[in-house]
């Protein structure tokens, strides 16, 4: 297929440095990945990955730490000081 558009997209430095290594690794420019995302993106008419707020989606560990807790294999003592006290105490 002709390239013969422009996109200009304004990133993070930080993500586009650290994406920028992983794809050179793999031998992509950025307008290679773009465009494999573009192509998918038409063919599954959607965006070709699972968009979600990690942030509100509990760990595999944290789920199966809730787990244990409930059955009553496993005991959670607070009050903890810090968030770092915490996760201490869950094994993370």
């Amino acid at each position: 297929m002709n390239k013969n558009t422009t996109v200009n997209l304004r990133v993070n430095s930080e993500v586009k440095d650290q994406a920028g290594m992983i794809l050179d690794a793999m031998g992509l420019s950025f307008s290679d990945a773009f465009n494999l995302l573009l192509h998918q993106v038409r063919i599954q008419r959607s965006l070709p990955f699972e968009v979600v707020a990690y942030s509100h989606i509990p760990r595999q560990e944290t789920l199966a730490f809730i787990d244990r807790i409930e059955s009553g294999e496993e005991e959670l003592i607070g009050p903890f000081s810090t968030k770092e006290d915490l996760w201490r105490s869950l094994g993370i």
